[in-house]
């Protein structure tokens, strides 16, 4: 695949933007046309480059490139002016599938949302959610009192989901890890690895008493009441990696970091 016309896409941050504007003066702006978008900031500018992707004609399929500019830069490669055509036509692909989020709120709107890293269900108030979980329509626990819970990607699986004490997942594992965040009741339960191809469905108990919003990367739904997750394999995202640096070996080895 040519990855000669390349496009721009930089944080707003004084360096970055900085970069931006070296990097076109050195390489171009392929604009529209583009066989290839560099993201130049952190790993939440690569979540809003592969949406910018997804927006387009399913067809272009245009790889996403990173190069960190940022605080962690997990997804990113290392920022470097130089020989950045010489370096994207070495490049290696992971490929994403994003999940995908139906809702439906207490008022009986519905609204659909796309996430690369998790789906996230959290309590609005002070009052702990009350969750019912059914998977591929059988109910597998009638009720989990929380703050909340996600369900995550591979590509996500060292982000929120680590945090809340879920597992790292192998990105050709072939499953996904829903992690409930702080939960009460029941006590001991500490989450589920689900096959990739499982459609899951959380439903808000009490949601009046209860109010729970759910996000999936930066679409926000509150008051929902039940909301549906599944894995859309009809969209597939090229992150791009340095050879030897691809997605794999990155995740095998964040849990070998001191």
């Amino acid at each position: 695949m040519n990855r000669d016309r390349i496009a721009f896409l930089a944080a707003s941050t004084p360096e970055a933007e900085a970069a931006l504007s070296r990097l076109r003066g050195r390489y171009g702006e392929a604009g529209a046309d583009a066989e290839v978008l560099v993201a130049l900031g952190g790993d939440g500018l690569i979540l809003q480059a592969l949406h910018q992707v997804m927006a387009m004609a399913p067809e272009r399929r245009v790889p996403v490139y990173g190069m960190n500019l940022g605080t962690v830069g997990f997804l990113m490669n290392e920022f470097s002016e130089d020989d950045l055509a010489e370096r994207l036509a070495r490049a290696e692909a992971s490929v994403l599938n994003p999940l995908r989020m139906r809702t439906r709120q207490a008022d009986g709107r519905r609204q659909v949302g796309l996430a690369i890293n998790e789906v996230s269900l959290f309590r609005e108030t002070h009052q702990a959610a009350r969750i019912r979980i059914s998977i591929d329509g059988r109910v597998r626990l009638e009720s989990l009192t929380c703050d909340g819970i996600l369900l995550a990607t591979p590509a996500g699986s060292t982000a929120y989901n680590l945090s809340a004490h879920g597992p790292i997942l192998p990105h050709d594992a072939g499953v996904l890890a829903l992690t409930p965040i702080s939960a009460f009741r029941p006590r001991r339960w500490r989450g589920a690895l689900l096959p990739r191809g499982a459609q899951l469905r959380l439903e808000v108990l009490e949601s009046d008493k209860r109010p729970v919003a759910a996000v999936a990367d930066n679409t926000e739904v509150r008051s929902v009441v039940d909301v549906a997750i599944a894995e859309d394999r009809s969209i597939a995202l090229d992150l791009l990696f340095d050879p030897g640096g691809a997605l794999a070996e990155r995740i095998i080895a964040e849990q070998f970091l001191p």
